[in-house]
């Protein structure tokens, strides 16, 4: 299927591994030309070289952290004008509900929430002016169904799905969509540090482990970085301008839900 953004420009935060690449690498491929950040300035011109020599894309890359006001200016200062923005950032640290105090919440806060509003808040305008754009936020499938250990991201995604809501229906008459992706467990660098606690705290081996997560997803399996990147790209089309304020799980049936 031919997108119909060829030519389009996107920034796509914390895109230089895993999900994030995973978007910008399909974004890539729709003939998009981005601007690709990451914390880590090795591992961020790696991708966007790969990137490069496959596609033919023009990429820029700007390494800073996008949940910091310095990371933000720095980032929209090479973004600016874009027809298609991408929110990602890390979540924070697991816990219980004991555990965390005022400045744990402010943090999550400014990473998870804060940050991508500010991005959505600076970029969205132009795409207005234009008329046409697509913003896609990368959150949880803790939205839907909170995880009790990961506390501090179930209350800050939360705020930006709710915020989400009612700024997408405020701005889908100028042609700007704005959907959250949701994802489940994908076969990232994430899931290797996940399955790596689960394997030292139970004495089992990594494969054990994640044999044992596997088994509580229907669809028996890891997701992967490039079926959630192609989700993305549909989700910035063309053909997706009649969806607005969606969260769309990705998850492989592993929240059992009827809505």
């Amino acid at each position: 299927m031919d997108l119909g953004i060829k030519g389009k420009r996107a920034l796509v935060c914390a895109s230089s591994k895993g999900l994030g690449f995973g978007c910008a690498e399909a974004l890539a491929e729709a003939g998009v030309d981005l601007v690709m950040n990451a914390r880590g300035v090795e591992a961020l011109e790696a991708a966007a070289a790969d990137l490069r020599e496959r596609f033919g894309v023009a990429i820029e890359t700007v390494a800073a952290d996008v949940t910091t006001s310095e990371g933000q200016a720095a980032v929209l200062k090479a973004a600016e004008g874009v027809d298609i923005l991408v929110t990602n950032a890390g979540g924070p640290p697991p816990g219980m509900w004991s555990d965390w105090e005022r400045d744990d919440f402010i943090k999550a806060l400014d990473a998870n929430m804060l940050a991508p509003i500010a991005l959505m808040k600076a970029l969205v305008p132009g795409m207005m002016e234009k008329g046409w754009g697509r913003v896609v936020n990368i959150t949880s499938q803790s939205v839907k169904a909170p995880i009790a250990v990961l506390g501090l991201s179930n209350s800050a995604r939360a705020g930006l799905t709710g915020y989400v809501a009612g700024t997408a229906r405020q701005v889908a008459g100028s042609g700007v969509t704005i959907n959250n992706l949701l994802p489940g467990i994908h076969a990232t660098d994430r899931a290797v540090s996940l399955d790596t606690g689960v394997s030292q705290q139970q004495g089992i081996s990594m494969e054990e482990a994640k044999a044992n997560r596997c088994a509580t997803i229907p669809a028996g399996r890891y997701g992967t970085a490039q079926e959630f990147g192609a989700a993305c790209a549909f989700l910035c089309s063309q053909h997706a301008g009649f969806i607005v304020g969606q969260n769309l799980l990705l998850d492989g049936g592993a929240v059992n839900a009827t809505l």
